[in-house]
């Protein structure tokens, strides 16, 4: 027993790794294809859902398309409306899976196979280096292993068929929920339905599990899938919550569907598929029940987005509203000019903060679209009071401040909009960057965060050399430039990739420039002397600035 158990083990094993090194290398094989298909491929559900189907077939994985599609609408790269077909093709191409191991897996003498895709692979993988025939060789090793692991699961299972009955099991009323949640507790175990369904599969074939049982455990795969999007969003965003609801409220009224249709929906599948091959019938009864999920949700997708809207993420946080403005302090000119002053120093303060959160979370923190979408609020709100001012009789002395007061809005909604652009493309961008580049970026990011930091501290003596830290960063941003360059014309990375790159830092370049600007202006306001001696706990953007109000406020 012992040595069945480690051949599945290992089986099961050699499978995962197989679908690992086969999904990442037809990803990075596909390049920047995967993002023209979400980009231009998806403005309607009925096109998103092809897509989503294209591109689960080419990387071999619904959960990483999942995962994938969250990254992408919380990037504002596609709609929501988008995203649903996609998660609806995702969970028809995911039945690929199934097709193969029923089509190759087990028909085909799997050693002849699966042995010179590994030595093929691998020979592509050593002489590729970085290059796309590396990542295709990596795919062709993931093709030989997975079949390889499908070898080893079912030799297993057969040795084990004898020693294990559930004919007694099947018959009794609590077979089909039992195998349901086996279904989903092995995807949620293994953390991918296409494993899940190769051990479901192969187990049918050795005799083990009944195929209405086996039918069940299919649809808890197709649920358990949800659990990889479930996880992947916890503390993200508004978005992404959405986009993983959507995805588990989709396939958990697939699977009851499926499941409260099992039996016609089985001889459908059986009768199509000729009835001799159990693996084949379970392959075509999984694609099945999947078309007819996306047909039934597809005329269904707005009002299902609507819902999602309004079920989640409708609250304004609190930073959305003016804390220190209010229509009563336009009676005392200067007051309101004060209250304009805190209420900016405030707004920059949340500003640099989402800067810095941006990136040092590669532009992906879980609050990035609800802060975004807070600060602009903010911003209008700041705006529409210095309208307000501009039209009363000010003294020379106070009037002088609102241009500079609109100048450093201005600076703050550049910011956003740097980082709004930034986080669409990042998860675009090659990251695997050469040791030369990859040294620089650590000492470009470790500046970005210099100068963020400094510019926190408008109360405190490092404040005054801002400008110096500015120059600094042009300097080592200049270098950055220069060995992208560098490695771009030695080959070292592609050219759009540089390109690419290069965009992407200097928007953040930009970024940290104009979030600096903006409290240097901020700080010509008026004397921030006053401010400094006088902070209160309300105060954020100036206790930072000194430690000993710091520990005073803690």
């Amino acid at each position: 027993m012992i040595e069945i158990l480690s051949g599945l083990l290992g089986g099961l094993g050699l499978f995962l790794i197989g679908m690992s090194m086969m999904t990442k290398g037809l990803r990075n094989a596909a390049g920047t294809a995967l993002r023209n298909i979400l980009g231009q491929w998806t403005r309607t559900p009925l096109r998103g859902l092809g897509s989503g189907v294209l591109i689960t077939a080419i990387v071999q994985s619904s959960s990483a398309v999942t995962v994938a599609v969250i990254g992408f609408v919380n990037a504002g790269l596609i709609s929501m409306r988008q995203s649903m077909g996609v998660i609806y093709g995702s969970n028809i191409g995911t039945t690929m899976t199934g097709w193969i191991v029923a089509a190759v897996g087990v028909n085909v003498k799997v050693k002849a196979l699966a042995l010179p895709l590994i030595g093929l692979g691998a020979l592509m993988m050593l002489s590729g280096s970085n290059s796309r025939r590396a990542s295709i060789g990596r795919a062709c090793a993931g093709f030989g292993l997975f079949f390889l692991g499908i070898q080893v699961l079912q030799e297993g299972f057969t040795v084990l068929a004898p020693n294990i009955d559930f004919s007694s099991f099947d018959s009794g009323p609590f077979a089909l929920p039992v195998f349901l949640g086996i279904g989903f507790i092995l995807t949620l175990l293994m953390q991918s339905s296409s494993a899940a369904m190769a051990v479901v599969l192969t187990a049918t074939l050795s005799g083990i599990v009944p195929l209405a049982d086996a039918a069940a455990a299919v649809i808890g795969t197709n649920i358990g899938t949800t659990s990889t999007a479930a996880l992947s969003v916890i503390g993200a965003t508004n978005n992404a919550k959405k986009v993983a609801a959507g995805h588990i409220l989709f396939n958990a009224m697939t699977g009851l569907i499926a499941l409260l249709l099992l039996v016609p929906l089985l001889k459908v599948a059986e009768s199509a598929g000729g009835g001799s091959d159990p693996a084949v019938t379970l392959a075509l009864f999984h694609t099945i029940f999947n078309i007819l999920g996306a047909v039934l949700f597809l005329p269904l997708t707005d009002r299902l987005v609507t819902h999602l809207d309004r079920w989640i993420g409708t609250r304004m946080p609190e930073m959305a509203k003016p804390r220190y403005l209010d229509r009563n302090v336009l009676r005392a000119p200067s007051l309101a000019v004060d209250a304009l002053f805190m209420e900016v120093g405030r707004l920059g303060e949340n500003i640099r903060l989402m800067a810095q959160k941006a990136m040092t979370s590669n532009f992906r923190h879980s609050d990035m679209q609800r802060d975004k979408a807070s600060l602009e609020s903010l911003i209008s709100a700041c705006r529409r009071f210095c309208s307000d001012l501009q039209g009363m009789a000010l003294p020379e002395q106070i009037s002088e401040n609102l241009p500079k007061a609109l100048r450093v809005l201005q600076y703050y909604t550049v910011v956003l909009e740097v980082i709004e652009m930034n986080a669409k493309e990042h998860p675009t961008l090659n990251h695997s960057l050469p040791s030369s580049v990859a040294e620089r970026d650590a000492k470009y990011r470790e500046m970005v965060k210099d100068v963020l930091n400094t510019a926190h501290t408008p109360c405190a003596p490092e404040f005054d050399h801002i400008q110096m830290m500015l120059d600094q960063l042009v300097t080592v941003y200049q270098e950055l430039k220069q060995s992208l360059l560098s490695a771009g014309a030695a080959g070292d990375i592609e050219l759009d990739d540089m390109v690419n790159l290069l965009e992407f830092y200097s928007r953040s370049r930009r970024m940290t420039e104009q979030a600096a600007k903006g409290t240097i202006y901020w700080s010509e306001m008026r004397d921030t002397g006053d401010i400094c001696r006088s902070a209160t706990a309300e105060n954020d953007f100036t206790w930072k600035a000194n430690p000993d109000l710091k520990e005073s406020k803690a």
